[in-house]
């Protein structure tokens, strides 16, 4: 993918990120606005990577590390960009930068019933562990 290029987010990057999960990625989280996402770039300005073609997004993946767990978040990819190495070329960067800061396993978010995404992330070698189930408590 010679005309992709991955590089972390900035925040003059948030807005077009926020409208671009609203065609891109499959459903929604209570961080999916311009406070959520700053404050995810300035606690790891590396964290949201963002893979553009032509100066275009093209997608993104949140790859977070929290000192002992490399979580992966919001890997979406435009519509019309879908099944051309963008998913793959953010993985990669992702597992790089998880390799750098001593990473040793990286676990993604995936909706039940986003077959698409499940499908992806399988073809990138990950698989469900079906003795974890996720508990979620809202903060705010």
């Amino acid at each position: 993918m010679d005309d992709l290029a991955i590089r972390a987010a900035t925040d003059a990057d948030l807005d077009r990120v926020l409208a671009f999960w609203k065609t891109a990625a499959e459903g929604t989280s209570i961080s999916d606005d311009t406070d959520g996402v700053a404050v995810l770039v300035a606690r790891d300005p590396e964290a949201l990577l963002l893979a553009e073609r032509n100066g275009e997004l093209a997608g993104t993946v949140i790859a977070a590390f929290d000192g002992w767990r490399c979580h992966l978040y919001r890997l979406a990819v435009d519509p019309r960009q879908r099944r051309q190495g963008v998913a793959t070329a953010l993985l990669t960067a992702a597992e790089q930068r998880f390799a750098e800061v001593g990473g040793r396993r990286a676990d993604a978010m995936v909706l039940d019933r986003n077959a698409s995404g499940r499908g992806a992330w399988s073809a990138a070698g990950y698989a469900s562990e079906p003795q974890w189930s996720r508990w979620v408590k809202h903060l705010v």
